[in-house]
């Protein structure tokens, strides 16, 4: 039976493991071949993660099923800089950093599963809106993310010279 709870350390590695897993996809699918997995990414990238999530009220849940990491979400509540508001609003919002669930199990409800739990967080703390950024060539999680009611608000262009 899924359950989703929250990251305690002695879930280090399948961190390590799923985060892995999320950038060799990107590096799959970059058209512009900019992404790359680093020799160090599977050491240090969950701990840089990780650390960000403690510093900016965030959580990290993971989604078990017999005791194996199917999935994982992370998500900070980021303070606005100081010139911020010359610009805009500024609501308070909560931002999904990490969302990969295990090739195995894709399309089977996890992913949703974790994202309702990120946002449940997000409400508790009086977050009105939840950002995520997702890669430009990603049209797999793009179609997730509008499916859970998500959509555009800012474009990145690039063009190389």
């Amino acid at each position: 039976m899924l359950k989703i709870v929250e990251y305690e350390e002695k879930y280090l590695e399948d961190v390590r493991d799923l985060l892995t897993e999320l950038e060799e996809y990107i590096v799959a699918i970059d058209k512009d071949n900019l992404d790359r997995v680093h020799p160090l990414y599977h050491e240090k990238m969950a701990l840089v993660d990780l650390e960000d999530v403690n510093k900016n009220n965030g959580r990290c849940y993971l989604a078990i099923d017999e005791n194996k990491v199917l999935g994982l979400i992370m998500g900070t509540i980021p303070p606005f800089g100081e010139y911020d508001y010359l610009d805009y609003k500024c609501p308070k919002r909560g931002v999904i950093t990490e969302l990969v669930v295990i090739k195995e199990v894709r399309s089977k409800g996890i992913g949703d599963s974790l994202i309702k739990k990120m946002e449940e967080y997000f409400k508790d703390k009086g977050c009105e809106y939840v950002l995520v950024d997702v890669f430009a060539y990603n049209d797999i999680a793009i179609n997730f993310y509008h499916k859970e009611g998500y959509h555009a608000r800012m474009h990145t262009n690039i063009k190389k010279l």
